[in-house]
């Protein structure tokens, strides 16, 4: 029986555990507090101490680095964790699958494939394109096996707080109010629906082919506004959807530190933002669920959870 180890229980460590779960793995899940998802084992673990990192991953076939500290945090929370990762998985041979981002592409200049230039020169990207750059570069040199699974801005039942597509745009529209988003609602940006990322993040764990690369989350590319117009047709809602000003994320970055690192990254909903995952999907056999069967799953979810119309 596989034992896998993942390292976080947010949005994606959860339901990645419950994946894992139901098809018979044996999961232990890390984080600061000891929560788990329920039927998992669950460990104290500070991600960021190398010496806990490798007792907890001991004997386990897959580390899963599904963690994400706050945008301000980044630069000085990161390096600690990924040398403890690297360590962890170098001294028990367990392959190291990370969770990632877009972020170190940049501002694209169309669609974003695996091998598309890292560009960055936005602080968040650049320490997202350092960590990725260690771990390959570990293995390159034959001490661990790794690969990184990038998403774009993820979206389902039960996300809320911070992402772009969460509880508070489809509660809004739901409402037949106006949501208000950062950057042009009219612009084409890919959504990564969680299922999918677990998908394919489990996919990636179990290739028999060659490591140390990047995977593409199977995701779809479609305009806010075309969300609300879907959404406002299934339900008989009116809602709406209105971008902030940028002087207005600016003015308030100056003020408030998340506020510049939202408004910092910003660009990503202003351009069109579409991420390439054909050869993701050609190798490890993935595909994304079917657009209206996503969107009508999580907007159900909010409606059962709340008293929208």
């Amino acid at each position: 029986m596989p034992q896998q180890l993942i390292v976080g229980a947010g949005m994606v460590g959860r339901p990645l555990a419950e994946r894992l779960m139901i098809r018979g793995d044996q999961v232990t899940v890390g984080t600061r507090s000891g929560a788990a998802a329920p039927g998992v084992e669950s460990v104290v673990l500070n991600a960021s101490d190398a010496q806990t990192f490798t007792r907890a991953a001991t004997g386990m076939s897959t580390i899963f680095l599904c963690i994400n500290p706050r945008y301000t945090d980044w630069p000085t929370q990161w390096p600690p964790v990924i040398d403890a990762a690297l360590t962890a998985a170098s001294v028990t041979g367990a392959r190291l699958v990370m969770m990632g981002n877009l972020y170190p592409y940049g501002s694209p200049t169309g669609p974003m494939t695996e091998h598309s230039p890292e560009t960055t020169t936005e602080t968040k990207g650049l320490v997202r394109k350092e960590l990725w750059h260690r771990a390959r570069d570990a293995h390159d040199r034959g001490e661990i096996r790794a690969v990184e699974v990038r998403a774009s801005d993820y979206f389902g039942p039960g996300v809320v707080g911070t992402a772009h597509l969460d509880d508070r745009f489809f509660r809004a529209i739901l409402e037949s109010k106006t949501a208000r988003v950062v950057g042009r609602p009219g612009r084409v940006h890919s959504w990564s629906y969680l299922p999918d990322i677990v998908t394919t993040l489990v996919a990636a764990a179990d290739y028999r082919g060659d490591w140390g690369r990047l995977w593409h989350v199977p995701s779809t590319a479609i305009t806010r506004d075309d969300i609300a117009a879907q959404l406002n047709r299934r339900y008989g809602t009116h809602g709406t959807v209105a971008g902030y000003p940028q002087w207005l994320l600016k003015s308030l970055g100056a003020l408030n530190p998340m506020m510049h690192e939202i408004w910092a990254s910003s660009y990503q909903l202003r351009v069109p933002y579409i991420i390439d995952s054909a050869e993701t999907e050609r190798e490890l056999g993935v595909g994304k669920t079917p657009w209206p069967d996503a969107l009508a799953a999580t907007a159900d979810s909010y409606r059962s959870s709340g008293d929208t119309a």
